[in-house]
């Protein structure tokens, strides 16, 4: 336990709460939870094309937000930071396409082996070295190519959606220039709903519908923990922390606790196998938005972590009626407010990215990451930041302050 790093306090947390609300942050925070709603599709198309049981997607989307909607409002309020938590996404895909292969129950005693491994290296500190050794330069370069997407994204609407795409865009701008009191998110969000509106979206088949998560008994094999524990063990520590820890650095936070926070994730995840759920860890996207300058200053922004958790707390029982909603919803909509809470983010992305050292391996890192490859099953962001660091050795091996500290050591004596 000596290497976790210590919070502030949970007995102040709800005074605290009160005091640093303010409208940036409950609109960042609200941002956050309807993207982090939003991903539920994810885990829904992902298990509809694996051919995976309709009732039992549903409770593994309602278990995904209940969990992760609960250790989303400890971390951020025990530790004033930032740190919504949610479901590794690339674990999710995996997670569907095993389920065939060796049945449900195995698949989710891989991940309760895997959310150990997890609990084990926050526990041992393992993570406190790994952000050490990896430089911030490559690590913003697979924060970059990940968010890159959003970005993306955020104008693609602009060709076959132009006339709403172009109204919330200049109306999170102009916002933005002129009216310094009112959030820009806040503005953009009215704006696409109002048009929405005017346009007579069809809302008519949104259905309503509780539901709550259901306990199962995981079952331990070999052959499931080899297909997809070990990947989701790699995938939690070495990809989904750094890139959260990388985001909330990123937005200058000086001590971010990531053995705290892979610790938190492995045994939350050792909970959710119980409960039809792959994964909890902490949640890259959804950690821009609420770290970022929209979410108003520094040390209160973890108020918006605290409501994008309570967000999920509140909507899992009624997530069928949420995707009924979503799905009712222009395509355009979310991805335009997700694009453009994420916008000072990418830009501090690339600019740490390119500003000085490792610039070779920070841009491999940036492009394996927003490639989007797989290599033995593992997702991009992983190989970012392994191969971002391979390349660098190479082409950039002073850059590494340890090389130099070695280098240096038989002149100095």
């Amino acid at each position: 336990m000596k290497h976790l790093e210590k919070g502030v306090s949970l007995r102040r947390a709800p005074a605290d709460f009160i005091r640093d609300l303010n409208v940036d942050n409950v609109s960042a925070g609200v941002v956050a939870g309807i993207f982090g709603l939003s991903a539920g599709v994810i885990h829904i198309s992902a298990g509809t094309a694996a051919g995976l049981d309709p009732h039992f997607i549903m409770i593994w989307v309602i278990a995904y937000l209940m969990i992760n909607g609960l250790f989303g409002l400890f971390m951020p309020a025990y530790y004033r930071l930032p740190l919504p938590m949610a479901n590794s996404i690339p674990g999710a895909l995996l997670f569907a396409a095993i389920i065939p292969v060796v049945g449900v129950e195995a698949a989710l005693g891989a991940s309760l082996i895997a959310g150990a491994i997890s609990l084990v290296a926050g526990l041992a500190g393992v993570m406190g070295i790994v952000m050490k050794l990896i430089p911030m330069p490559i690590v913003m370069g697979m924060v970059g190519g990940i968010l890159l997407k959003f970005g993306l994204n955020m104008v693609a609407p602009l060709e076959h959606a132009l006339l709403p795409a172009a109204i919330m865009i200049l109306a999170f701008l102009l916002s933005a220039r002129l009216l310094r009191r009112v959030p820009p998110l806040i503005v953009a969000m009215l704006a696409g709903i109002a048009y929405m509106l005017v346009t007579d979206v069809d809302f008519s088949g949104v259905t309503f519908s509780v539901t709550f998560p259901e306990f199962i008994v995981p079952k331990f094999t070999l052959e499931a923990f080899l297909a997809y524990g070990l990947p989701l063990a790699l995938i939690l520590v070495g990809m989904e922390t750094p890139a959260g820890v990388g985001l909330v650095q990123g937005m200058g936070y000086k001590s971010v606790p990531a053995n705290a926070i892979t610790a938190v994730g492995g045994f939350a995840t050792m909970i959710s196998s119980f409960f039809n759920l792959h994964s909890t860890c902490i949640a890259a996207p959804m950690t821009g938005i609420c770290s970022s300058p929209e979410a108003g200053k520094p040390d209160k922004r973890w108020v918006a972590a605290v409501i994008a958790g309570a967000i999920f707390v509140v909507a899992a029982p009624f997530y069928g009626y949420v995707v009924s909603l979503i799905e009712a919803m222009p395509s355009y909509f979310i991805a335009i407010i997700a694009g453009l809470a994420l916008l000072r983010v990418i830009t501090s992305a690339m600019y740490m990215t390119f500003a000085g050292k490792h610039e070779m391996g920070g841009l491999f890192s940036f492009l394996i990451a927003a490639s989007g490859l797989q290599i033995l099953g593992i997702g991009s962001s992983f190989w970012a930041l392994v191969l971002g660091v391979g390349v660098s050795l190479i082409f950039e091996t002073k850059d590494f302050e340890f090389i130099r500290r070695v280098a240096n050591e038989p002149s100095a004596s």
